[in-house]
């Protein structure tokens, strides 16, 4: 009954020892009180129950009951730390046993092999355990057993042997009431799936075992361990920093496993290395190395000593003592079959190519690309990443280009069986080196065009393809539902100055609860052989032609190499390379230019124009170099790297009189080129609440469209709005704008019952041809993965809008009000949407808060 119901165990347990139970009674007594103890309480306490039920079980002379209650006191010691007495434990357990409770004991023992990292004496002892539990007809004890079998079979990375163990378990457990076990079960079926490169299923059933285990009151600090393995295979290592540094803390607060705190400790520090924070990579290693150490934990210290040395490697600490330390984990992890070795044969190439110890370097990488032939997506990428080492070494920029094309690939597949936008964005970080390797190897081998190829290989690849649909989810559906009525009465409860912490909080765990079901979400393949058409297939040709169908439009591209800024400039039937200024300078007088601007939008601020102006001076100069003089007059393009998203395009003195928009990537402005207009031509006019000028163009554009539908006051509502939007030609969107940092994906237009976010514009099966938002902040991205942006506008471009117009500073709204006339104005005799957004800024008064709105906004994609 433990596993069964665990309070319910403790509680009747507790009762049978207030009885003055017979010896045999109390030996069992005490043993559920130390399991429950051991599992879910405190360790200490549940050594000193396991102890009394091992003397009890004495007294009562049953050699029978004294082996079980070894086996259990043997885990127990194992997991606080005590692995020799735990071991001898153990093996007094199993010559006390006979039959039946002999195999439950070799059962432990096995566990407690996995526990310490030998898998082969865990996978022995397992087999005998399982005969015989099989011939006793115990399912319970049966299932556990093949429940563990599959678990070590995923730590060699025998995915197949494990699933076939746990499909056999999870039948057995559905005869039986063990509900801690069944939830375990699911647990472990997550696991499986993240092990066959399946992360959104594993994150679905890990939330499915979390929910299971809560009803049943227990802790669940293997499944922290596990989610936080996933988190950082699906781009998020500072979620799992954060999750595993919680697990630690409430294990510490009850006096949990020994065990367990280590493994969080290493989970935490592989999270914190991923996150760029090596220092607490470093100290969260080295405390669970010592951990492992004390606990004689051969296979967990070895793998926390290849994080600690890739820790050191990442704070700049390289030497021959770290390669050499590099190369011993690496011959320790392959003697120990771990799928880990070749990780660290890389981490020994790399530092010794940091020392220009090119035969070490050969040596070590050619043992890490054996790994890019098989296994799942992610050890396959190190393996290429290796490779393409080992050829950039070899002064081989046609091997590094191979190398890169094959392991991008390999991210491709893995990131195209993510369906939440956000998983897809993130996780292109995993190729970033691959990108920025084939970026110099291609400048060095064929010029401005292959540079341009291998920019746009790894630019706003999370943007080729819509993401995943989910209307079919009704708990989703539900969920945003709640949410928006939720956040709509805080904002209602802070207009009027009250304090709303409890809103405040239910708010945050519904956002908590909507990406959770997000995440779940899976990819399908688009072209029937189980990947997208995406990458890797960029035509330098077809770009070119298509700028001079275009009425000889020039495309800026700008790449990032080393630093610096890398000028593509695209047109007239060539491609050209300038270089530019430092990255960190324009980002830095980037940041300067949005304050300015903020400035400007209130009345009074004329005096700071000059200054705004003189920051778009150096700003161009920092990002267009020499190349701002080979511009031409035409229409421009521009394709700026995602930590660029902010810049003010139109304030640059080159480009400030010109037409001009702005793009993701070339990909992108291709895709928008080529989309043609729903039919139809449906106009909606949306007018949210609040507004300090209420919205005043929307009824002037009311008049001018005579048939566009206007959704204002009530009907502005989010369900109401998203049917208008969908296949529409044009919208128009008056509505206050909230960029969120924290959570891109909830970004949101306020309409009149909350905010409508970005997740519901993910709902639409095709979002407008064009739109318009002239409402702050719309045109703000969160800069994730390699290069990919999340916000309002990257939400709408994969789903079928060919051209928006946004805002990237706060604004005044009474300035916006005539530049979205003239806008409109323009869009009403056939000009496309720079072109318009050109005129209108034209048209304005030429007072600095008029000037700094009409630079605010930019036109994206190509309509």
């Amino acid at each position: 009954m433990v596993f069964a119901d665990p309070g319910e165990a403790l509680a009747r347990a507790e009762k049978v020892l207030g009885d003055r139970p017979p010896p045999l009674h109390a030996s069992v007594a005490h043993q559920v009180i130390g399991i429950w103890q051991r599992d879910f309480g405190d360790l200490r306490l549940a050594l000193t129950h396991l102890r009394r039920a091992r003397d009890w079980a004495a007294r009562a002379d049953s050699a029978e009951r004294e082996a079980d209650v070894l086996g259990t006191l043997g885990v127990a010691l194992v997991h606080a730390g005590r692995t020799r007495q735990g071991l001898e434990a153990l093996g007094r357990g199993i010559e006390r046993g006979t039959g039946h409770t002999r195999a439950r004991v070799l059962f432990r023992r096995a566990y407690a092999w996995w526990v310490l990292g030998h898998h082969k004496e865990a996978l022995e002892d397992v087999r005998r355990a399982i005969t015989v539990l099989r011939q006793a007809d115990d399912v319970i004890w049966t299932a556990r057993a093949l429940t563990l079998r599959a678990t070590v079979h995923l730590a060699l990375g025998a995915v197949k042997q494990a699933n076939a163990d746990f499909t056999a378990a999870e039948t057995l457990w559905d005869t039986t009431g063990q509900e801690h076990d069944k939830a375990d079960a699911v647990e472990s079926r997550g696991l499986a799936a993240f092990r066959s490169g399946d992360v959104p299923a594993a994150l679905r059933l890990f939330d499915e075992a979390e929910e299971r285990y809560a009803k049943l009151g227990t802790p669940t600090f293997m499944l922290d361990i596990r989610r936080c393995e996933v988190l950082m295979a699906a781009g998020l290592p500072s979620e799992a920093l954060a999750g595993a540094d919680a697990a630690v803390k409430a294990l510490d607060g009850i006096g949990g496993q020994s065990t367990r705190k280590a493994e969080l400790l290493l989970a935490a520090a592989r999270a914190a290395r991923l996150a760029d924070d090596p220092q607490t990579a470093i100290a969260r290693a080295a405390l669970a190395v010592r951990l492992f150490a004390g606990q004689r934990r051969t296979w967990w210290e070895t793998h926390a000593r290849l994080v600690l040395i890739e820790a050191r490697h990442a704070a700049g600490r390289g030497s021959g003592r770290l390669v050499a330390e590099a190369a011993t984990v690496a011959d320790r992890l392959a003697a120990l079959g771990a799928p880990a070795a070749p990780e660290a044969s890389l981490l020994a190439g790399r530092i010794a190519l940091d020392l220009g110890w090119t035969a070490d370097a050969e040596r070590h990488l050619a043992v890490a690309a054996r790994s890019r032939r098989s296994g799942p997506p992610l050890a396959r990428l190190t393996g290429w990443a290796a490779q393409a080492l080992r050829a950039q070494a070899a002064g081989s920029a046609r091997g590094v280009l191979e190398a890169c094309r094959r392991g991008l690939d390999v991210l491709d597949d893995h990131r195209m069986t993510l369906g939440a936008s956000e998983l897809r964005a993130r996780a292109t970080a995993q190729g970033a080196e691959l990108a920025a390797l084939a970026q110099r190897a291609s400048l060095v081998s064929g010029g401005p065009r292959r540079l341009l190829v291998w920019s746009e290989r790894w630019r706003a690849t999370a943007l080729s393809t819509p993401p995943t649909r989910p209307p079919a989810d009704p708990a989703l559906l539900r969920g945003m539902t709640a949410y928006r009525e939720i956040a709509a009465r805080a904002e209602e409860a802070r207009m009027d100055g009250r304090a709303v912490p409890a809103l405040e909080r239910e708010q945050r765990r519904l956002e908590r609860e909507i990406r959770s079901r997000t995440l779940h979400m899976r990819g399908t393949a688009a072209d029937g052989r189980g990947r997208f058409d995406v990458g890797g297939r960029f035509d330098v040709g077809r770009l070119l032609r298509r700028l001079s169908d275009s009425g000889d439009v020039q495309l800026v591209e700008l790449a990032v190499l080393d630093g610096r800024v890398q000028v593509l400039l695209c047109g007239q039937g060539r491609v050209r390379r300038f270089e530019a200024g430092p990255l960190a300078a324009a980002e830095t007088e980037a940041e300067h230019v949005q304050a300015g601007l903020r400035r400007l939008a209130h009345p009074g601020a004329q005096a700071r124009l000059p200054v705004v102006e003189a920051a778009g001076r150096r700003l161009e100069e920092l990002l267009l170099g020499p190349a701002a003089a080979h511009l031409g007059t035409g229409p421009l393009v521009v394709v700026p790297p995602g930590r660029l998203h902010r810049v003010p395009w139109a304030l640059l003195p080159s480009l400030r009189d010109r037409v001009l928009s702005v793009s993701p990537s070339a990909s992108g402005w291709l895709r928008a080129r080529e989309t043609a207009p729903p039919p139809g031509g449906r106009q909606v006019l949306v007018r949210g609440p609040g507004l300090a000028t209420g919205g005043a163009e929307v009824p002037e554009l009311a008049g001018r469209y005579g048939g566009a539908r206007v959704l204002e006051e009530d009907d502005a509502r989010v369900e109401r709005v998203l049917e208008e939007l969908d296949g529409a030609e044009l919208a128009h969107i008056a509505a206050h704008g909230e960029f969120r940092a924290d959570g891109p994906l909830f970004s949101s237009l306020r309409m009149a019952d909350g905010p409508l976010i970005v997740h519901d514009f993910e709902r639409l099966d095709r979002s407008p041809y064009r739109i318009i938002l002239s409402c702050c902040d719309t045109a703000r991205f969160a800069s994730v993965g390699a290069d990919e942006l999340l916000g309002l506008v990257t939400a709408l471009l994969p789903l079928g809008t060919a051209g928006v117009v946004a805002c990237s500073a706060p604004v005044n709204d009474a300035a916006v009000v005539p530049l979205m006339l003239a806008l409109h104005k323009g869009l009403d005799a056939g000009l496309s949407l720079a072109q318009a957004l050109r005129d209108a800024r034209a048209s304005l008064p030429g007072d600095a808060v008029h000037r700094a709105t009409g630079w605010a906004f930019s036109a994206f994609g190509a309509a």
